[in-house]
């Protein structure tokens, strides 16, 4: 599997050409490579789609101010040039929030979402809080808050045992362009609020996951985004963090893939 580059975007394909497709969509400051432990798994029953966002790894900066809706379209244009009409969308954390605008915006397009460790809407406290993040990001860069990040992201345990993992993570954020990554964080704090109840709502099979401890998108969100989902199915991960897709890839592609099998296509 090697890169491909199409109107800015840099995205990757495998799988079997004639299966049901998925595209996976990556967080905030990281790229598609941080699905790469998922990909051996999907890749048996489905051909699968990564792609780095605007302002992320190699794609193109950002074609105007960040917004869920730029994502959107991004999304878009990229299915279109590959002749992908229909498809399964599977989003982490800011993901989670591109896919769930793209369902608002272009439900005809999906066959279903997976929506894993997103945010939804917060308390004042919690959003003042996640405002303030985006705030020392645009004064400081990606690494102001990167060691809290850290804490927030993964488990002490794992932290300890998983160095390489963590520092290649780190080196992922890093890279990101200081502006860009700021102007994105401020669409992780504020973007949540136009994906509140949606009206029309999204109707598709949808699957909704996080981890136990996921101090930023917590079960109780996940609960919420799946009781405005007629349907949705909700999983909480145990005892892990934020990037428990990363920790513990298994405890998401298992049900991913199940979830999957009975989805008509």
């Amino acid at each position: 599997m090697s890169e491909s580059h199409c109107n800015g975007t840099v995205y990757e394909i495998d799988g079997p050409e004639d299966s049901p497709v998925i595209v996976l969509i990556h967080g905030l400051g990281l790229n598609r490579h941080v699905w790469r432990q998922h990909l051996p798994a999907l890749c048996t029953r489905y051909q699968v789609v990564t792609y780095d966002l605007f302002g992320h790894g190699g794609s193109t900066p950002p074609p105007s101010a960040p917004s869920l809706s730029m994502w959107s379209d991004q999304l878009l244009k990229l299915l279109d040039d590959l002749a992908i009409g229909r498809c399964a969308v599977a989003g982490f954390s800011l993901g989670g929030m591109i896919n769930r605008r793209f369902a608002m915006d272009h439900p005809e397009r999906l066959s279903a979402l997976a929506i894993f460790n997103s945010p939804h809407e917060r308390g004042e406290e919690a959003q003042r809080l996640v405002e303030k993040r985006a705030t020392d990001s645009a004064a400081g860069g990606p690494a102001a808050t990167l060691n809290a990040t850290i804490e927030r992201w993964f488990t002490p345990e794992f932290r300890d045992g998983a160095s390489d993992v963590i520092a290649e993570v780190r080196r992922w954020v890093l890279a990101n362009d200081p502006e860009v990554y700021a102007a994105c964080r401020l669409v992780l704090a504020e973007g949540v609020i136009e994906l509140i109840r949606p009206d029309p709502p999204i109707t598709l099979p949808t699957l909704v996951m996080t981890a136990e401890n996921d101090s930023g998108s917590t079960p109780a969100m996940s609960q919420a985004i799946a009781s405005e989902i007629p349907g949705a199915e909700t999983i909480i991960v145990p005892h892990l963090q934020h990037m428990a897709l990363v920790e513990a890839p298994s405890r998401f592609t298992g049900p991913l893939m199940r979830f999957l099998d009975d989805v008509p296509e």
